[in-house]
This record gives C-alpha cells, structure tokens and sequence, in this order.
C-alpha cells in the first residue's frame, strides 16, 4: 500500500492534477483578499519597480505561494527557479499555469551545488535577465531558513541586475512545522505587498563585498516580511522561531 501510495504521488497525472488544483487555488485566494501595497501604494510600487527592469525578485523560502501575483501585465516576462526535487514538479506545474516561466535546479552553492543543477540554473538565469525576462527566486537555501545564501548575490554580480526584495503576506494562513515554516494562504482576508529598496551588487565585488550585500539582502527581506505582516494585523506571524 506504501509503494502503491508512493507511485501515485510521483506520477505524472497525480502531479498536473496537483499543480492544476494549486494554481486555481491561489488565484482563488488572490482575488478574494484585499491587498496593499508598500511603499506607496500600487501604482507608485509598480512605477519604480518596473523602471528597475529586468530585476531579480527575492524572498523567503514557505513565504512564495502568492508570488505569481505581483506579474500584473502581460508584458511582464518572468521566470522563476524551481527545485529539481520532485516536489518542485506540481510547483512548476502550477506557476506556468499562472503564467510564469520556469526554470529548473538549485540556487545553493554549497556541496550539492552540481548534483542539483545548479550550474547550469545559474547560467540559465543569466541569460534569462539578458533575454529581459526578471527572474524570482528563494533567497534562503534548503535547511538554512531566513538566512540568505550568496546564490542570489553572485547572481546579481554576474548579471549587473539590481535585486527587488519583496514579502507577502495574508491575514488569514496556515503555517505548517516544517524547516522553512511554510505558509499556506487562506481566502477572504487581507493581503499585502511590501517592496524595499533595490539591491545592486558591483561586479568587481569581492568577498567580503559579497557578504556585505548578503547581510543587507537579508535584513531588507525581513523588514519586509515584518511590515507585511504588520499590514494585515498579524505582526507575530512574522516571526520565524
């Protein structure tokens, strides 16, 4: 029954089925909060983000679910970077449906760096953002919640793109007990969106520049994070304990 239960979950009918559902959910649940956004508001957001363009978008690992969302216009052409792990399959499943491109493998550059494609997502990246396309993608790496890896730093140096630190947040969620606390947002509450000041990272950076710039890439994302939450009137959830 493990093994039957087991295959169901990796095939491939179960995971479109599974990707297909999360999509409509969360398009459900988009349009039935009601969002804010920071600093202000949406058109004065988008004015100066879109000036930025293309960008790297930032946030935190089990805080992406909505992240789809802040692709308002059609002409807005983006990719984001998907686990090869399988779980990743329904969660790319999902966001091509909600209109974003994928791409696949690991933003860590530790030991596992090769064995997760993450050479090759890196390049693929790169040209992706010279192609005009913004990229989005967790800045924190597997296990290592809410702490930024240098992934998405030597990103931005390679690239010459500034990156958009950002946080969304729902009134109404749950928070699973896993490693990265995920959050699954829930309908008929308020929402926010919280962008902060861009991140450019200089190509001549060297380590201890690169550091530098993942220290402040990381305190901007928790500002966000904070004042999203604070938006929606839940400050606690927030925190990350």
């Amino acid at each position: 029954m493990k093994k039957l239960l087991r295959n169901t979950l990796r095939s491939s009918w179960f995971q479109r089925a599974a990707g297909f559902a999360a999509a409509e959910w969360l398009r459900f649940v988009w349009r039935t909060n009601r969002v804010t956004y920071e600093p202000g508001g949406f058109e004065a957001l988008y004015d100066r983000v879109e000036g930025q363009f293309p960008a790297i978008f930032a946030f935190w690992h089990g805080q992406h679910f909505l992240t789809p969302f802040i692709k308002t216009k059609p002409t807005h052409k983006a990719k984001v970077l998907i686990s090869l792990h399988r779980d990743g399959e329904f969660n790319a499943i999902a966001v091509e449906r909600l209109g974003i491109g994928t791409i696949r493998g690991s933003g860590d550059h530790g030991s596992a760096f090769h064995r997760k494609g993450g050479v090759g997502a890196f390049k693929e990246m790169v040209r992706a953002l010279d192609d005009n396309y913004n990229v989005a993608l967790t800045a924190d790496v597997p296990k290592r919640s809410r702490v930024v890896g240098l992934g998405i730093i030597m990103l931005a140096r390679e690239s010459g793109r500034p990156i958009m630190p950002f946080a969304m947040a729902t009134s109404r969620y749950i928070q699973l007990r896993n490693w990265d606390r995920t959050t699954i947002n829930l309908p008929f509450g308020r929402g926010a969106v919280v962008g902060v000041e861009e991140i450019y990272v200089p190509r001549d950076a060297d380590a201890a520049a690169l550091e530098h710039y993942r220290q402040k890439l990381e305190a901007f994302l928790n500002q966000a994070t904070e004042r999203a939450y604070a938006l929606v009137g839940r400050p606690k959830g927030a925190r990350h304990d």
